[in-house]
């Protein structure tokens, strides 16, 4: 299991956007989201894919879930931004259910 500590974090609706943006990849097998704790747990096929946990960091960055520490000043604030429009995302989808 890849354990990864991100910011921005909030509730339920990052958790559910980050899980279906996740799984969107190849060689994702099951992810897991600790909202409280801010760690999104993925389980590979290939636990040893180094470019898989690569892709899966840029898109947890992408998506304004950067790993903890990693980004600082407007870099920060980007990802703050970035991570209420995927939180909104993850929320809709939830209600379209």
């Amino acid at each position: 299991m890849l354990d990864l500590q991100v910011e921005n974090i909030k509730c339920g609706g990052c958790a559910s956007r980050i899980t279906a943006k996740l799984q969107e990849l190849e060689g994702v097998e099951q992810v897991e989201i600790n909202v409280e704790d801010g760690i999104v747990s993925v389980q590979l096929t290939d636990q040893t894919n180094e470019a898989l946990q690569d892709e899966i960091r840029d898109r947890l960055k992408t998506m304004g879930y950067p790993l903890a520490g990693s980004v600082h000043g407007l870099e920060s604030a980007g990802a703050k931004a970035k991570s209420f429009v995927s939180c909104a995302i993850g929320r809709m989808s939830d209600d379209a259910s």
